[in-house]
């Protein structure tokens, strides 16, 4: 053998020794650099509206590939029937028994209670594994300024809707870039020229080019499909027509509370609707589009969820699409229909291709999820559960003994499940005592059947779990009796 081939061979032996020596190189192996996520968050899109959950008047192709390469999961929940609980929850690993935010609480002229400045948020934790973070939409978590604000609870960058209220408006007069209030020229009396879901889409989009290469939280907080009802024209003409006899809307078009929370006028509500779906679905496409262009797809785990389900205002019509999926109830209900979420999860590699889960999970499990993910302990007394067994195939998944939701609206509004047995208490602020209905959702997903009368036992054994489920909290009060105070 020529000299430099026995050289060769000797190097190569000597190498597939040293490799098999356990640990040999494990010190100068860099470490694993955790998985981007980016968690996007549809305002007000019910369990029904993707096609992949069984939408069938209008399509939402990108939305469906999703759940095609990735997990659909079957009973995911939102963390309330409303906008700030809901996110509350999120954020906080905590359900609204004990999360700080339990109901759209205002605060004028602009924005909503603050969470408190010592909240342990899910931003906040992301910050301490290294993340950059990022946040683009809509918050309602508290006002400018205050110790609520996007900046001061864990993000590092925040573009969008501070007030939920004002973000009923998608020609804006202004948006925050961080601290700063910036004005939108265009818009200005009463023109539609800068569609707010549009400019925070490019900033989205900046956010993950910009970070590409460190890890990065993208929280995703759309507008899109929260009434008011409106679409630029491009995406309006592609529905208009489609969708039988239109019912016009008559709202806010003109006056001191143009563009302050109240509604405008649309003419088609249902082909804006549809419209406006699709340009989420669209947003949704570009944002897989750029993850993979910039050969991150095999590091990014993906979530597209919804805050809570379909709303009735501004011209909406959620029985013509059926977007509650066959459920009872809609937004602001207890019942499934207000608080069973579609939820996909994409991760190639890692997130199995073309999966279905039932695991029961809610949004306070999102924080010991992506805390196990970035490799942190997630912390002490959460509500949540970490789902990372179930997304990524490794381990034992931990099951809820219950869930449980409040309402601070319509009359006060409670609800529990535990395995496959609901309770839901309606009218709490007058009848703090008053019925329970129970539900049996193996058997009666659509809650049609009260249960209560045939399981007396079963329905005392839920309201006494309902009465230690939750603290008492002095800003989101059930009367002065402390009404489900924990014993």
């Amino acid at each position: 053998m020529p000299s430099l081939l026995r050289s060769l061979h000797r190097a190569t032996l000597l190498a597939l020794a040293v490799l098999t020596i356990p640990g040999a190189f494990a010190a100068a192996a860099p470490a694993a650099r955790p998985p981007n996520i980016i968690f996007i968050l549809a305002d007000d899109l019910g369990y029904g509206d993707l096609g992949s959950y069984g939408q069938r008047r209008f399509a939402t192709p990108h939305l469906d590939r999703l759940a095609a390469e990735g997990m659909r999961f079957t009973q995911h929940y939102a963390g309330a029937t409303v906008c700030a609980p809901s996110r509350s929850a999120l954020l906080t690993g905590l359900h609204t028994g004990h999360t700080p935010i339990r109901g759209n609480k205002e605060v004028q002229p602009e924005g909503q209670h603050p969470l408190p400045a010592d909240t342990r948020t899910l931003s906040k934790l992301m910050q301490s594994a290294g993340y950059t973070t990022g946040v683009f939409g809509k918050w309602g978590l508290g006002f400018p300024g205050s110790e609520g604000s996007p900046r001061r609870q864990g993000f590092d960058r925040f573009y969008g809707f501070n007030c939920q209220r004002l973000g009923h408006h998608y020609y804006p007069d202004h948006l925050w870039d961080d601290d700063t209030k910036v004005p939108l020229a265009a818009n200005a009396q009463g023109r539609n020229n800068d569609y707010a879901p549009d400019l925070i889409h490019k900033k989205t989009l900046g956010f993950i080019e910009a970070n590409r290469d460190r890890p990065f939280f993208c929280f995703v907080a759309s507008i899109i499909p929260h009434a008011e009802l409106i679409a630029p024209e491009g995406y309006l003409a592609r529905h208009r027509g489609k969708y039988g006899q239109e019912t016009p809307y008559k709202g806010v078009d003109d006056g001191p509370t143009f563009r302050q929370g109240p509604y405008i006028s649309q003419s088609e509500p249902r082909a804006a609707y549809a419209a406006m779906v699709n340009l989420l679905d669209d947003q949704v496409g570009e944002i897989v589009a750029t993850v993979r262009r910039l050969g991150l797809a095999e590091n990014t785990l993906i979530v597209f969820t919804s805050d809570n389900g379909p709303a009735l205002e501004g011209g909406s019509d959620p029985s013509y699409f059926n977007s509650s999926g066959g459920l009872r109830g809609v937004k602001r209900d207890l019942y499934e229909g207000g608080i069973r979420v579609p939820m996909i999860a994409h991760w190639p590699g890692t997130v199995a291709h073309g999966a279905v889960s039932s695991h029961v999970s809610a949004f306070w499990d999102w924080m010991p999820t992506f805390a196990e993910l970035a490799g942190q302990t997630a912390p002490a007394g959460l509500d949540g559960l970490s789902l990372a067994p179930t997304l990524t195939g490794r381990g034992r998944q931990t099951q809820h003994d219950y869930l449980y939701w409040e309402f601070h609206e319509g009359g006060g509004r409670v609800a529990l499940r535990q395995g496959d047995w609901k309770v839901v208490r309606t009218n709490v602020l007058k009848a703090p005592d008053g019925p329970l209905a129970l539900f049996n959702l193996a058997t009666d997903p659509t809650e049609t059947t009260d249960l209560a009368a045939r399981h007396p036992d079963r329905v005392e054994q839920l309201g006494s779990l309902l009465r230690s489920a939750r603290t008492e909290s002095p800003l989101f009060r059930f009367g002065q009796t402390g009404y489900l105070q924990a014993r």
